[in-house]
């Protein structure tokens, strides 16, 4: 929630100190340590959980844990085996890390916004942003990941040879068009890292402000706005990481077909 010292720096003040990065380094070599924090934490909680609960696996009854890990795997798995048409022992593996880890990457996005700042502004912190998925360069790293995957399995399933052929005769076999072709699948390429990229950045990133508009309210206003705010955003987070985990399998199943 906003407190009177926010609400004495003004509205705009206090966007802006929210979404100001904690950063070291200019230009390109700049370094959002927050962002790389949030995500190095999460991504270990990941693995430390799911590691956890396979090591007290048991065939008995299993527990609440041992339910929810199996689920979790299990809905992967039907997704993997829905959208992904080749046959590769990652792609399961990399969909279920994808969604859970941007899953946690959104759910930052669900504690109080003036929570973890203040606390890091106690430890001398003067800027933090929890929610790695409102930073472009996380959300790029992400897309841009699987985007070299695209190109990897294109190149390993098809051969440099099949796959440039695809690249210079698709979708018109004639030589004459090949700038033409060059042209289509490097938009097609190009528009897919982007489109996961922005896609995710845009929709948390927009959640993000409307829990800084809420906390800028009077505080007899804030319970009756964000708590169903924080119901119905609990849907999109969960939405936006099953969409970037099905298109990535889409995509990395694309590269796995035959040349055209």
């Amino acid at each position: 929630m906003a407190t009177e010292a926010h609400a004495a720096e003004g509205a705009t003040g206090y966007i802006i100190h929210h979404l100001t990065p904690l950063s070291v380094g200019e230009g390109f070599w700049t370094l959002h340590l927050d962002t790389l924090f949030f995500s190095a934490v999460l991504g270990g909680l990941f693995v430390w959980f799911f590691k956890k609960a396979a090591e007290n696996a048991t065939t008995e009854v299993p527990g609440l844990v041992q339910n929810f890990v199996e689920m979790m795997v299990e809905f992967v798995d039907t997704q993997v085996k829905d959208s992904f048409h080749g046959h590769s022992k990652l792609i399961a593996p990399l969909a279920l890390t994808i969604f859970c880890w941007v899953f946690l990457f959104n759910f930052m996005d669900l504690f109080p916004i003036d929570l973890l700042p203040a606390i890091g502004s106690v430890m001398g912190i003067p800027y933090l942003r929890v929610v790695p998925s409102t930073d472009l360069n996380a959300t790029f790293a992400l897309s841009i990941s699987v985007f070299c995957l695209i190109i990897f399995y294109n190149l390993k399933i098809k051969g440099l040879w099949n796959f440039s052929k695809e690249l210079l005769f698709h979708p018109f076999n004639h030589w004459l068009l090949i700038p033409f072709n060059l042209l289509l699948n490097f938009v097609e390429y190009l528009a897919k890292p982007i489109s996961l990229a922005l896609r995710l950045f845009g929709n948390l990133y927009a959640g993000e402000l409307i829990f800084m508009l809420i906390a800028l309210l009077p505080a007899y206003l804030q319970p009756v706005l964000s708590l169903p705010w924080a119901i119905f955003h609990i849907l999109i987070i969960t939405l936006q990481a099953f969409i970037f985990m099905v298109l990535t399998i889409v995509y990395l199943s694309m590269a796995h077909e035959e040349a055209h």
